[in-house]
């Protein structure tokens, strides 16, 4: 690792001050100092990409005011989903609605006033952040749900990587880090593009792509040895659940760690986690209520970057 600290990735932008996935939060997450935003991207009905964490846009969206006969049920990656789905919605249709605050707990103060961004949006405002900051701004899209979009025509992936191709991102050093939590599309991915893929691993499941296809292997396949040659032939790095790295016990206390950024370091890959909050719903017991030490901490452990919805906390606890 070249830096001096872990890359602090601005989690759906600066999410624990703004409603999630909309340029205010992106804003915001750039103004306190993270390296790079992350888009989640799903895909309208016609095709273009907008950034939601999930298809299912009732939770974040004011939808079910505007549209209320739109709500179905349907399967997604085998599990049964009631609400609002992007993909029942043109363009024109997602821009009249606004974004809220997914999380009760959290302020509700900005709910209804920001549009729900789409890819391009994003590219542009962050050239322009760049522009009138003086500092590179990394992107750190993932595809949800590749293969569910695929199987409704929406070619998500591919549409991901000709956006950043025509915007000028096209090798390795450009700030740029496409992540997944499937298999198949990353791969396919290497053959199209040498941007940086990142593996997305979860700590308990299995990829959707390997469920669909019959493959028994599960996440925790992929972190063992060979999992992790494995993903080296594709990817440039894995993005964990941070408790993969830093076990909890069911008190929350800490406990002793793996060895899974020393393996995947060996492999050639680098480890970024996730979620890092300072919320008392999510911050570990072990930690005794200071977010600090969960940064300090894990970039103690080696991390290569940190998703965190509080980039501010992050430069503060991290600053050499």
């Amino acid at each position: 690792m070249s830096q001096s600290r872990p890359l602090i990735i601005g989690h759906r932008g600066a999410s624990g001050y703004r409603p999630e996935h909309t340029l205010e939060s992106y804003r915001l997450a750039i103004a306190q100092g993270a390296d790079v935003i992350e888009p989640d991207l799903v895909m309208t009905k016609d095709g273009v990409l907008v950034a939601r964490h999930e298809n299912e846009i009732g939770e974040t969206t004011d939808v079910a005011e505007k549209f209320a006969g739109r709500k179905t049920t349907k399967t997604i990656d085998g599990d049964s989903v009631t609400g609002w789905f992007v993909e029942d919605f043109t363009l024109a249709e997602v821009k009249t609605l606004r974004a809220k605050e997914r999380l009760a707990f959290r302020s509700h103060y900005w709910d209804g006033q920001f549009e729900v961004p789409t890819f391009d949006e994003i590219l542009d405002f962050v050239r322009s952040e760049e522009a009138r900051i003086g500092r590179r701004i990394g992107i750190y899209p993932e595809t949800k749900h590749p293969s569910y979009h695929q199987s409704l025509g929406l070619a998500i992936t591919d549409s991901l990587i000709e956006a950043l191709h025509r915007e000028g991102y096209r090798t390795r050093s450009d700030p740029i880090h496409i992540q997944s939590f499937e298999v198949a599309n990353l791969q396919a991915a290497r053959r199209r593009t040498d941007l940086k893929l990142i593996q997305l691993i979860d700590a308990t499941g299995r990829p959707a792509d390997f469920v669909a296809s019959g493959d028994p292997r599960t996440y925790r396949d992929l972190i063992s040895t060979s999992g992790l040659a494995a993903i080296a032939t594709y990817a440039d790095g894995i993005g964990a659940a941070k408790s993969l790295v830093q076990p909890i016990s069911p008190t929350g206390d800490l406990v002793t760690p793996t060895s899974l950024v020393a393996d995947a370091h060996r492999a050639g890959l680098v480890v970024h986690v996730w979620t890092v909050r300072a919320d008392r719903e999510y911050l570990p017991a072990g930690y005794r209520g200071d977010p600090a030490a969960e940064y300090r901490r894990l970039a103690g452990l080696g991390v290569d970057g940190l998703f965190t919805d509080f980039p501010e906390q992050a430069v503060a606890a991290l600053r050499p």
